[in-house]
């Protein structure tokens, strides 16, 4: 991610915590060191480390991180990742908002893993959706790749899928398409959502290259990716899990989107403790 976009993520968060005006921390005599420990409780797969390295410099400059993972790596409880030395002051101060950032991205890449190792050797990719915490979109896309997870578009500005609704208001498969088209730029993909292999047909005389299979139980998945002919790329989504992931992947479809690699993450446990 670019640097200054992670700078404006721990500023926000660092404000939000009110660390200018760290009360407790003034408990500590001014101009004191520490050092301190990173250690996980967890298996999982480490993301986030540039926020958290920034959290600290922003606390003060004078702070050192040395890392013994990066990200992408799998971790193994009782684990250390890294050692911070630096003003106690700032140490403290930085704990929280560092390690948020560290304990919810390594979750969503940890979650990603799962995913992507569920499906290995089959031709499928794993995607992200929208549906991501709120001010974190960027980060947790990110923490989707470190976990070999794919991106679907960022926001509404570079990517159009069209949905039911969509659909109803356009007037039809046919003229949204068309209208799509129209509007699409170079680089923007232009997706449709279709509900049974009616739909799935209508969308792929009109042009579609990119269709959404919404909720489409295993056989008709298969019935869709025979129909389709390797005519539009298929992605199926809706109500996929882990223990469903590898039976739908077999059907054969190109891509498949999970909303919960974003938005059902549960915290990595991380600590932090200062040492000697």
């Amino acid at each position: 991610m670019n640097h200054s976009d992670i700078l404006d993520y721990v500023t926000r968060s660092l404000a939000e915590d009110g660390a200018d005006s760290d009360l407790t921390a003034q408990l500590l005599p001014e101009g004191q060191t520490a050092r301190a420990r990173i250690m996980t409780r967890q298996s999982g797969v480490l993301c986030g480390t540039d926020w958290f390295d920034a959290c600290f410099k922003q606390a003060d400059s004078n702070c050192n991180i040395v890392w013994s993972a990066k990200d992408g790596d799998t971790l193994k409880p009782g684990q250390t990742l890294c050692e911070v030395t630096g003003p106690s002051r700032a140490l403290l101060t930085a704990e929280r908002s560092s390690l948020n950032f560290l304990q919810t991205l390594s979750a969503t890449a940890t979650l990603t893993r799962r995913y992507v190792d569920a499906v290995a050797g089959l031709p499928v990719k794993i995607m992200d959706t929208r549906k991501t915490l709120p001010g974190l979109r960027q980060a947790q896309k990110y923490a989707v790749r470190v976990g070999g997870g794919h991106n679907q578009r960022v926001g509404l500005f570079d990517g159009i899928l069209i949905k039911e609704n969509h659909i109803a208001a356009a007037g039809g498969i046919a003229p949204v398409l068309q209208q799509a088209f129209k509007l699409a730029k170079p680089g923007v993909t232009v997706q449709i959502e279709v509900e049974n292999l009616s739909e799935m047909e209508e969308a792929l005389a009109a042009g579609a290259k990119l269709i959404l299979l919404d909720n489409f139980d295993v056989d008709n998945l298969v019935a869709a990716v025979a129909q389709n002919a390797k005519r539009a790329e298929l992605e199926a989504s809706g109500g996929i899990t882990l223990s469903s992931l590898r039976e739908v992947a077999e059907t054969g479809v190109d891509r498949i989107s999970i909303g919960a690699l974003t938005k059902d993450v549960i915290a990595l446990d991380l600590s932090m403790r200062l040492i000697d």
